[in-house]
């Protein structure tokens, strides 16, 4: 490959032009992964390609912020996520689950679970990388439609796009949790009563 001037250019990816490649005819997706590949949006790592599932009795927490974001794999394909950033988090009767689909084996299931005595999960600066989100949720000084740019509730760096849509709360309660995400991180994660088992078959939260 050469450049403009006939150099030769080894190992050299034009982001702008593969995102505008990756998601022809989806002009928002497009616009995303144009701002990813610029760095007005950090993908913390590549994610797997495997998505997972959580669910939970009762999540509340304190500086709760949304807005549409993109993940990445290791082959570099754009993921589009709704992102949650949550201040601090108490969460109860935790789990996670994933299936991975092994040769000769089959289905395999990893499940998580914590939280289920009288000590529920702490997280402080929480990121939720999500396709799916059900629950029966209520919010305190909710604000709807703010840009994404302008976000100031939720942890240092949530934030998104400027002109996309976006919602902040002071505080927030969702029971009945269920998710399927891409990616989840944390600044402290504290797991009370941590168990985690592996067995063959599909076992999930739901």
């Amino acid at each position: 490959m050469k450049d403009e001037q006939g150099r030769q250019v080894v190992g050299r990816i034009r982001w702008r032009r593969f995102a505008l490649l990756a998601v022809p005819g989806c002009a928002a997706t497009a616009a995303l992964g144009i701002a990813l590949a610029q760095g007005a949006i950090a993908a913390s790592f590549a994610v797997s390609g495997q998505q997972f599932k959580v669910s939970a009795d009762r999540l509340t927490g304190g500086g709760f912020a949304q807005y549409g974001n993109i993940d990445t794999n290791a082959r570099n394909d754009l993921l589009p996520v709704a992102t949650v950033g949550i201040r601090t988090a108490t969460i109860d009767s935790l789990c996670q689950s994933v299936v991975t689909s092994l040769p000769v084996l089959g289905d395999v299931s990893l499940n998580l679970t914590a939280g289920t005595g009288d000590t529920s999960v702490k997280a402080e600066n929480l990121f939720l990388d999500a396709t799916q989100l059900e629950g029966n949720a209520s919010f305190r000084n909710i604000e709807i439609g703010r840009d994404a740019s302008t976000l100031d509730k939720g942890p240092e760096g949530a934030q998104g796009m400027q002109d996309a849509f976006s919602q902040q709360a002071d505080d927030f309660s969702i029971t009945d949790l269920k998710q399927v995400a891409w990616a989840a991180n944390a600044g402290t994660f504290k797991l009370s009563g941590l168990k985690m088992k592996i067995t063959k078959g599909k076992t999930e939260c739901f």
